[in-house]
């Protein structure tokens, strides 16, 4: 990791070298005795030849009585070619020179370049140095701060990662912008080495809200079940979400679902769940093939069985004192693809009252809006669920999920 990062810096170095001095070099502003081994230098660096670039670059820097402006021109080429070259130590003299002689923007640049330059030479304690000299120059550079996440992470000062990379988020957050993604990974790592589960935790959400992506959602949903409180019935809830993201691949875990919505009386669910095990190939090949195909059938009979039954029982649940049975139904019913019956329903189990959680109907509801293509109405619901045993979790992550759906 350590030499993937050095070989990063060195090409991080070298292109902001070349940054530096590309484009700048005029021969006509110069007398032709330096312009043009520093214009034969500029055309060896496009062509990647950095010893011949660097040898060309003396020719210039031989010359007497230079003026200041030949003498800041050489001084860029020489750090670019000898960057290029490989010679570490003659482009460190030549951007030190070069920082003396440079102001405002272009010198932070230029001390970040040292920094590099510096940790390439493996010499962290003055790299440490410059990137405090870049920083109070104004640079606030994401490359800048990767160097410095580097080097404190070589130094194992995670707690120094942490303080700066939770400043950053929290200035961000401060000023009504969304946190770096680059910060916000460092502040989870740092939490991680440093024992901070709850912290971690915490940034772990920011970063799976700010940034949606597949990875995100793999981790947030596989430590969701373990956070303090969370109730093991939101298993499925969870697994629902993993099977939205993407992030329900294995075997086991397509059979555990279809079998936990089975056993929770949603019998369209579990063979939906079965199907899609079998079209992703997860399903219905090696050792337990015939297990899984055993599985199928039972979901296909409780399916058939659950659809002639259903009528009957919506019937029943509409006679009875409280609104739990209706919940139920409603939820079954979306499941079926018939989403805005079961809204109605869902809603009527609600008014009726009762309910022996009443968090968790609405989270039904909003589970059925969305199927129901209501996205609007089923954030609202969504959002506004407040208990602390998992319910208000899944409720917020499904928010995201269908926001970021379009």
């Amino acid at each position: 990791m350590k030499k993937t990062m050095r070989n990063t810096l060195s090409m991080l170095t070298a292109a902001g070298l070349l940054a530096l001095a590309a484009g700048t070099v005029q021969a006509q502003a110069m007398r032709p005795e330096v312009g043009k081994p520093l214009q034969a230098a500029s055309e060896l660096l496009k062509a990647g030849k950095g010893k011949e670039a660097l040898a060309k670059v003396r020719e210039a820097d031989a010359v007497g009585g230079k003026t200041a402006a030949e003498s800041l021109m050489v001084d860029r080429m020489k750090a670019a070619a000898a960057q290029r070259a490989g010679d570490n130590g003659t482009a460190i003299q030549a951007l030190e020179s070069l920082y003396g002689k440079v102001g405002g923007g272009e010198q932070g640049q230029v001390a970040e370049q040292l920094a590099s330059a510096y940790a390439s030479a493996r010499d962290n304690a003055k790299a440490a140095q410059w990137v405090q000299k870049a920083q109070a120059a104004g640079n606030n550079s994401a490359t800048l701060k990767q160097l410095q996440a580097y080097l404190q992470g070589s130094s194992g000062d995670y707690g120094a990662i942490a303080k700066e990379a939770a400043a950053a988020v929290a200035a961000a957050e401060a000023a009504g912008k969304r946190p770096e993604e680059g910060d916000l990974l460092r502040l989870a790592d740092a939490q991680a080495r440093t024992n901070n589960a709850a912290g971690q935790a915490a940034t772990l959400e920011k970063l799976l809200f700010n940034y949606p992506k597949k990875d995100y959602w793999a981790i947030y949903l596989g430590r969701l079940p373990r956070k303090a409180g969370f109730s093991a019935r939101l298993n499925l809830d969870v697994m629902r979400l993993r099977l939205a993201t993407g992030s329900l691949e294995k075997t086991e875990d397509f059979m555990e679902m279809s079998q936990l919505a089975l056993q929770a009386g949603l019998p369209a669910e579990g063979k939906a769940i079965v199907d899609k095990g079998f079209a992703s190939g997860a399903l219905g090949t090696g050792a337990e093939a015939e297990r899984h195909k055993r599985l199928r059938d039972l979901a296909n009979k409780q399916e058939a069985e659950g659809k002639a039954s259903i009528e009957q029982r919506a019937t029943a649940a509409a006679a009875a004192k409280d609104g739990n049975d209706l919940v139920q139904i409603g939820h079954a019913y979306a499941t079926m693809g018939q989403a805005d019956k079961g809204v109605a329903l869902i809603e009527q189990g609600i008014a009726k009252g009762g309910l022996k959680r009443a968090d968790d109907a609405q989270l039904r509801l909003g589970q059925a809006l969305l199927l129901a293509k209501n996205k609007a109405k089923a954030v609202q619901v969504l959002r506004g669920i407040k208990s602390t045993d998992g319910t208000a979790d899944i409720g917020r992550l499904w928010a995201l999920y269908a926001n970021t759906q379009g």
